[in-house]
């Protein structure tokens, strides 16, 4: 991200996502005072700061520390940032720790099949030319993993969605640039520092020509922003109802008979 800030990072995919991490936090009808901004850039802290009257713009440090104060902030949002993270839920659990009570929080990253296109042609190329290969593109995490993290972290009412924007790019080095702009090159602490053969390069561009290309000739690229969406527990907020305390039957609000597990019978009920 810090690259991503010093070449001007003009990039799409942030501006998209901090459209989305902005569209959630109106959604939930509140003014609020004191924010912070975690990680993000100029760009989509530019979207952002009309959301909070004070804003705190913070960053994890080499160790993944966040120097935050506990129980401050009443939201706290990040764009594009916590999917470079290695240890995630220690992550989301101070962003947890830094809010109120009852305190919003809403993050964007890229996750499920992002540059899918991208990984499995880089792999394709480096298989037919050396026979092996090596981590090109980073993994990410899938959205119900996502979702789970949040719980785990301690928020309430936790949410993660996900949203696919596909990208047809005229050259691969589009492509590439874009990819830099928003400071999404590989990360891999284990990563092959060597740089890609060109015989290499060349078969995973044949690749991606004969399997990811349209008729035009346009490259496809994959990105699949999510959404985490979760609150500072505070005990005004809703509450799932005890197991058996419901006063009606499903069944009965479908208009449908009600058959016991693993039964093939209705089962009469007075």
């Amino acid at each position: 991200m810090a690259r991503a800030a010093r070449i001007g990072a003009g990039s799409f995919l942030i501006d998209e996502a901090a459209s989305g991490v902005a569209d959630r936090v109106g959604a939930a009808a509140r003014r609020f005072h004191d924010a912070v901004e975690i990680g993000g850039t100029d760009l989509a802290f530019g979207k952002l700061k009309t959301l909070a009257e004070r804003w705190t713009r913070a960053t994890f440090s080499e160790d993944e520390l966040l120097e935050l104060p506990e129980q401050k902030f009443e939201l706290a949002v990040s764009v594009l940032a916590l999917h470079a993270v290695n240890d995630l839920p220690g992550a989301l659990i101070q962003i947890r720790r830094s809010l109120k009570p009852d305190g919003l929080f809403v993050a964007a990253l890229l996750a499920g099949d992002t540059l899918k296109e991208l990984r499995e042609s880089f792999a394709s190329g480096e298989e037919t030319v050396s026979g092996g290969v090596s981590p090109r593109v980073a993994p990410f995490a899938d959205v119900r993993d996502l979702g789970g993290l949040l719980h785990r972290a301690g928020f309430s009412l936790p949410v993660a969605d996900s949203e696919r924007t596909t990208v047809r790019y005229r050259k691969f080095d589009t492509l590439l640039h874009d990819l830099r702009a928003a400071g999404e090159t590989n990360t891999l602490v284990h990563r092959t520092r060597k740089t890609l053969r060109r015989d290499a390069l060349a078969a995973s561009l044949a690749h991606y020509n004969a399997f990811h290309a349209e008729a035009d000739g346009r490259l496809r690229a994959t990105f699949d922003i999510v959404y985490l969406t979760g609150w500072s527990p505070h005990e005004s907020q809703q509450k799932p109802l005890r197991p058996g305390s419901a006063k009606s039957r499903l069944a009965d609000a479908l208009g449908t008979v009600e058959h016991d597990a693993g039964d093939s019978a209705p089962v009469k009920r007075d």
